[in-house]
């Protein structure tokens, strides 16, 4: 089974890909809403898949930190309600927290808006080994300031930068860096959740009448769903602009919550199976130093005494202890004196 699940995750995610040079109509292009196989009537479903696809992510991220080599960047775009949060608490629910950094990014700071557009994001890039998560990125550069130019006055731009072609000119922009990004061994994610203007209308009720939501509601967000046409038109010129072959978009259908969430730990998980992380392989020399610190250990274990054989020589390279390699010493019935378990 094994085996099958890359193809798996393939399927899964392969109707919401964007083809490099498409023209996006999203109301036409992409539902909002699971596929019949997985309705909200089986949503527990597609917990359980959801569940696999988190051990999977496991698997991998601890591949990824162990190999060093590659880092991974998941973007997150959606409008308001579309259950960005929900989606990076869901899917990253069982991965170590130690190799994960997400970022958030809300109103440019007076030091932010002094640089280049992209500089605060480059400076929250993931390090080789890591998994960063942008919730809401540099996207919102053509799509919040596309929909308020009060917000591109505010870039500090010379005059000749705010003319005609603008938001052509960043999609360029955004795709060779995104191009350099990934020959430097950085895999991007790219999710847009797409989510009906009912359900955002149903989510918004949601927030305002129930009070341990309401929180999570502001004035701006209803202000900001009157201008739901200008999004929608911003986010098919972004998706259709920079969906390319090295960083594609997923439009993921957010409707069904559930299910998005099954999609989007299908791409990240994907997008980890193509990099195939390896642990690293063990040199002659680091074997030698191993075995003579578990000899140790074991006559430390012991009193002093013998060590006895342990009954076969070094392990294959990249055994760990739970497979038997050199780090898994015999278990000696009884109680041994002072044995603590290991932390990891």
């Amino acid at each position: 089974m094994a085996d099958l699940r890359p193809k798996r995750l393939a399927e899964l995610i392969a109707p919401y890909r964007v083809e490099p040079g498409r023209k996006v109509r999203l109301a036409k292009d992409f539902p909002t809403d699971a596929p019949g196989a997985f309705g909200k009537t089986d949503a527990r479903q597609a917990r359980q898949l959801l569940e696999r696809d988190i051990s999977l992510l496991a698997e991998y991220q601890e591949r990824l930190a162990a190999q060093d080599t590659y880092g991974v960047l998941v973007l997150i775009q959606a409008i308001d309600a579309a259950g960005k949060d929900g989606t990076i608490r869901h899917v990253m629910s069982g991965v170590n927290p130690q190799g994960v950094e997400v970022s958030s990014f809300k109103t440019p700071s007076a030091e932010e808006q002094d640089h280049d557009y992209l500089w605060r994001y480059a400076r929250r890039l993931p390090s080789r080994g890591s998994i960063g998560i942008f919730n809401r990125s540099y996207y919102e550069e053509v799509l919040v300031v596309r929909v308020h130019p009060e917000f591109l006055a505010a870039e500090k731009l010379p005059p000749a930068s705010k003319r005609g072609g603008i938001w052509r000119r960043r999609y360029r922009e955004i795709n060779d860096w995104e191009h350099y990004l990934t020959d430097q061994g950085f895999k991007i994610v790219k999710l847009f959740l797409n989510v009906s203007n009912e359900e955002q209308r149903r989510r918004f009720l949601d927030r305002i009448d129930e009070p341990q939501k309401n929180w999570k509601f502001s004035a701006a967000d209803a202000a900001e769903r009157g201008r739901w046409d200008d999004y929608q038109k911003a986010f098919a010129d972004m998706l259709s602009g920079t969906s390319t072959a090295w960083a594609p978009w997923y439009v993921v259908p957010a409707d069904d919550k559930p299910y998005a969430r099954l999609v989007a730990a299908g791409a990240i998980a994907h997008a980890l199976v193509e990099i195939n992380p390896r642990y690293p392989k063990v040199s002659a020399e680091a074997r030698t130093a191993l075995e003579q610190a578990r000899a140790e250990l074991l006559a430390e274990g012991r009193g002093g005494g013998d060590v006895p054989d342990a009954g076969g020589g070094p392990a294959p390279e990249g055994a760990s202890a739970a497979d038997g390699g050199p780090a898994d010493a015999p278990r000696k019935r009884g109680k041994t004196k002072g044995h603590k378990k290991a932390k990891r």
